[in-house]
């Protein structure tokens, strides 16, 4: 008699659990379908400006070949001084120019005999090079420089002059006013499209913010890249980028 209440009480314990079990199942399920039903709402907004760099960096390189280091080093020594004064002479000030250290290798030259055969190596000499970079404010100046060396050539240097290099330094102010336009023209955009559709918006679900495109003004979107792009080539450039929000909708 008293088995047979222990399995009564068993079989009343088991039955309550799967009832339990099966509400927390319907439960989630309903959960879950709630939540997969709920409808929302999504644009992107964009924003752009224009702007002019306000500082360039401007590099240049010159070097020299002598047989013995020393006398390579007497002669970029000597260049660095003439390439110095020049650079102030058209108005650079000291503080602008930078030195950098003197790069150093041994030259070889292959040698072959009467009939072409190479047939070894032997030393040629020391080559250095120096490089130095201008920084400035004053892009005219450094421009009209970069583009004319021929009164270093004419004393002798070595001299190769690379592309200026151009950047804003109120980079941080110009990227948040993009974000805070980017951002009002996307629920712009929301508001439109609810507006239009009858639909009334919820609370604001997800936002995202995208990569910051700096180009070349009138370069075209062939010059973003999928991690953003920088460019230093342009003295005039753009910059854009996105802000994409997502609405519940009531």
């Amino acid at each position: 008699m008293e088995n047979k209440k222990s399995m009564g009480f068993l079989n009343a314990l088991i039955i309550g659990l799967s009832i339990v079990a099966s509400c927390v199942v319907l439960a989630m399920g309903l959960s879950r379908f709630r939540s997969e039903s709920v409808h929302t709402i999504a644009a992107t907004g964009s924003a752009s400006v224009n702007f002019e760099s306000d500082l360039i960096i401007w590099r240049g390189s010159f070097s020299s070949h002598d047989y013995t280091s020393k006398d390579a080093y007497d002669t970029i020594k000597k260049d660095a001084a003439v390439v110095k004064q020049y650079l102030m002479d058209n108005g650079v000030t000291e503080d602008e120019i930078v030195f950098n250290s003197v790069d150093i290798w041994k030259e070889y030259r292959d040698i072959y005999d009467e009939n072409g055969n190479y047939t070894g190596r032997e030393f040629d000499g020391y080559s250095l090079r120096q490089t130095v970079d201008v920084t400035s404010s004053d892009i005219d100046k450094v421009e009209k420089i970069s583009r004319d060396i021929s009164s270093l050539l004419e004393k002798g240097v070595e001299f190769e002059s690379q592309s200026p290099e151009y950047y804003y330094t109120g980079l941080d102010d110009l990227k948040l006013n993009l974000i805070e336009q980017a951002t009002a023209n996307s629920k712009e955009r929301i508001d439109i499209m609810a507006k239009q559709s009858g639909a009334k918006l919820g609370k604001l679900r997800n936002s995202s913010l995208g990569v910051f495109q700096i180009t070349a003004t009138n370069s075209g979107t062939s010059s973003y890249s999928y991690d953003g792009a920088f460019d230093t080539s342009a003295r005039n450039k753009t910059a854009t980028i996105t802000v994409k929000l997502e609405y519940d909708l009531k």
